[in-house]
């Protein structure tokens, strides 16, 4: 069976960080229909000016944040002592778990394209230890299909497979299309299921996308893809709903006010970073 469109979300632009011009696509308002996906910001510019402030050290908890960068670069440094960068074609992925603090710059490039996601973590893993990992380009596998081509960022794809998070599965593919052509992706049914035109117009199951735009899709075991005339690159977002309460203040995300208030709390009071895992609901 394939899926059909259920729910278009078209981006809109906002700054963010320390002034960083991006495509806000999903957050607050769309945490229902797309569960676990919480947020998804599209990067695309040509002027350093949009991004170069980048996101100084903040925290986060409760989350994972997946990062991918088709165009440009983004480096990272965190409280783990990790200090990392990615460029073209490549993801980097960190779970906040119980406290991290993190900032990500963003140095000027020919052009800067790519999205970063947030993936909610379940109530059982909000206050595991946090961790960041890179996916280089050499450990993304391709998959040809007739009318382009897909990368599998994570997860796997039919006997495809490539990076594996540790908590919520997570199938997330590059799908190119080729200029006028059309490919059909299978999918794992009984999995919520999201594109995202990252670049170009397309025709999804049989309906129009413009271009920035994140649409839910149906169940099923197969999304079909066209090309509206261009190139296009769509993403597609694999995962299981948690069908949990959500609690989201800002850079954090908890399943209820008082896990909320109580990681605010910590970051006045200097104890949001734990040596210790214990957690005392």
């Amino acid at each position: 069976m394939t899926r059909t469109v259920e729910k278009k979300v078209k981006g809109f632009r906002t700054r963010d960080g320390a002034g960083v011009s991006l495509v806000r696509v999903l957050g607050n308002g769309t945490v229902k229909d797309f569960d676990p996906i919480l947020m998804l910001d599209s990067f695309d510019s040509l002027n350093p000016a949009d991004y170069t402030a980048g996101f100084p050290m903040h925290p986060h908890r409760g989350i994972e944040t997946i990062s991918y960068v088709v165009a440009g670069k983004m480096a990272h440094r965190d409280s783990l002592g990790s200090e990392d960068a990615i460029s073209d074609g490549e993801v980097q992925w960190m779970t906040a778990g119980s406290g991290i603090m993190h900032e990500e710059m963003i140095p000027a490039a020919p052009r800067l394209l790519g999205v970063q996601l947030w993936l909610n973590l379940p109530a059982a893993d909000k206050m595991m230890p946090p961790a960041y990992h890179s996916i280089r380009r050499e450990s993304i596998p391709q998959v040809e299909l007739e009318g382009g081509s897909l990368r599998v960022l994570a997860g796997e794809y039919r006997d495809t497979a490539g990076f594996q998070g540790r908590h919520l599965p997570l199938d997330y593919y590059d799908v190119y299309v080729k200029p006028g052509a059309a490919v059909t992706v299978e999918t794992k049914p009984g999995r919520t299921v999201m594109a995202f035109t990252l670049l170009g117009d397309a025709v999804i199951s049989g309906e129009a996308v413009s271009e920035k735009t994140a649409v839910k899709l149906s169940d099923g075991e197969s999304v079909e893809i066209k090309s509206a005339g261009g190139e296009l690159h769509v993403l597609i977002m694999s995962s299981r709903a948690l069908n949990e309460p959500v609690a989201w203040g800002g850079p954090i995300v908890m399943n209820t006010q008082l896990d909320l208030s109580r990681a605010f709390s910590e970051l006045r009071n200097g104890t949001f970073l734990r040596d210790d895992m214990s957690y005392d609901k």
